[in-house]
């Protein structure tokens, strides 16, 4: 894909409904997802919000909690095993990383319909993020995308 790849380098268990065991601090976000706890996806926005306060531009707030959105959602839907999301902010760079632990890597498809409402989740991490890629990590892989913005 495109970018520069990264290492995710977490674990986590399997299916069963997670603790949400977390690691939060200035700039860092990291939270264990269970498997198919689709209540996560709005956790993660939320937290990812709270991450980016700094941030300038709602504009560039609104796509990242987009993006992290549809990679949460996409391994959580297509795996069964849970996920692990680490998003990091550095000078003017948003990082968000979503592991899961399901061989194969995705590929960006266009909808089958216009009115389709599944498929877009990597056409449009595709279209908004700044980079954006996906690297195999033991038994798994790691789909992540960057966004630059400007701290206050």
């Amino acid at each position: 894909m495109t970018g520069r790849q990264g290492e995710a380098g977490q674990t986590a268990s399997g299916c069963g409904r997670e603790s949400g065991a977390q690691r939060e601090g200035r700039g860092l976000l990291h939270r264990r997802l269970g498997c198919a706890d689709l209540t996560a996806v709005p956790e993660v926005r939320r937290a990812l919000r709270e991450l980016l306060r700094h941030w300038r531009g709602q504009d560039t707030k609104d796509v990242a909690e987009l993006l992290a959105s549809e990679l949460v959602t996409n391994a959580l839907v297509h795996t069964d095993h849970g996920a692990v999301v680490t998003a990091t902010v550095a000078a003017s760079t948003l990082r968000v990383e979503v592991r899961d632990f399901m061989a194969g890597l995705p590929v960006p498809r266009a909808p089958a319909a216009h009115l389709d409402t599944h498929g877009r989740g990597l056409v449009l991490v595709q279209s908004l993020a700044d980079a954006w890629g996906v690297h195999t990590h033991g038994v798994g892989k790691v789909v992540w995308f960057e966004l630059h913005g400007r701290p206050v």
